[in-house]
């Protein structure tokens, strides 16, 4: 029956809904809700869950199967759709509660945040220097917060087969600063790359103004590397006159934190290993303190 017929709905309404259902699953999410308005068929098979789980990842039961909420979140899901649209709005602790997975609601690629657990922090077991605490706004049960260092080193890892394939990912630091912060107004850099290579690296800045404006800190002398034993405050004055870049400072992200963008890379179906982000500044000598570490998030980019 053509359109001269008089039908409300064009002639592809014919179509079994597995038919349907099957052209849809080599769509994505987005495509799935716009081909939902097509027809009454269309709309029926969107919901399916043959549909569904095409968008989910291969490997989600055992990724969520590693959470403490696996049975409330499984047993809870009335239908892929929902469980898919719960792992995109609320993301999941695994691995022991050092890492979070949730899944990206557009194109249903993998996301990750490593916690400040997860990561390697120099000094970050020295509680001089760093001091293991809670947020209220945190996903994870603790967030390093830095007291005071000269030397500022934090990595983290993630296996390239944890990630989607063909996927381009960004890596952001997610971080806050505390009132009495110092040190920030200079630069530190970022490096991402597969682990035992040089890796991208560049310039940012961890001060959540982010303005250009005099700053005051406290200048400690010390002896030692990391000797306390004389310590003498002055309050210097450190101008700065950096021209601001939008990418080069934080942002602040809906949950009340801030990130930073690290770098990006693309994760090709054949790759293998870790790829490595760091975050250092170990030349400038000058001492920087609190800065509270929630994590690094890994996600899509488009």
């Amino acid at each position: 029956m053509g359109a001269n017929d008089g039908d409300d709905e064009p002639e592809m309404h014919v179509l079994p809904e597995g038919c349907v259902a099957n052209v849809l699953s080599f769509t994505g999410p987005r495509d799935a809700g716009r081909l939902s308005l097509v027809s009454s068929t269309f709309k029926s098979a969107s919901e399916s869950d043959a549909v569904w789980e095409h968008y989910l990842p291969n490997d989600y039961r055992s990724i969520v199967s590693s959470s403490s909420d696996s049975s409330h979140l499984l047993a809870g899901a009335n239908s892929k759709k929902e469980l898919y649209l719960r792992l995109c709005d609320a993301p999941i602790l695994i691995d022991d509660g050092r890492k979070s997975f949730s899944l990206d609601k557009f194109s249903g690629k993998k996301c990750y945040m490593l916690a400040a657990r997860d990561l390697m922090i120099v000094w970050g077991d020295t509680p001089r220097y760093w001091r293991w605490t809670s947020e209220l706004k945190s996903r994870f049960d603790e967030v390093a917060e830095l007291i005071g260092v000269c030397w500022l080193e934090i990595c983290g890892k993630i296996n390239v087969r944890m990630l989607s394939p063909d996927t381009l990912y960004g890596a952001y630091f997610v971080f806050k600063t505390t009132a009495g912060a110092y040190g920030f107004d200079q630069p530190v850099d970022v490096t991402v790359g597969l682990a035992g290579t040089e890796g991208r690296r560049r310039s940012v800045y961890l001060d959540v103004e982010g303005d250009r404006q005099q700053h005051y800190q406290i200048v400690v002398r010390r002896v030692g590397i990391f000797n306390h034993s004389r310590a003498v405050g002055l309050q210097a004055p450190l101008p700065t006159t950096r021209e601001k870049n939008d990418d080069d400072h934080p942002k602040e992200r809906e949950d009340g934190w801030s990130e930073i963008e690290m770098g990006e890379f693309f994760v090709n179906g054949d790759d293998d290993g870790d790829f490595e982000m760091k975050i250092l500044e170990v030349n400038g000598g000058n001492w920087k303190g609190g800065l509270i570490t929630q994590g690094i998030e890994i996600r899509p980019k488009y």
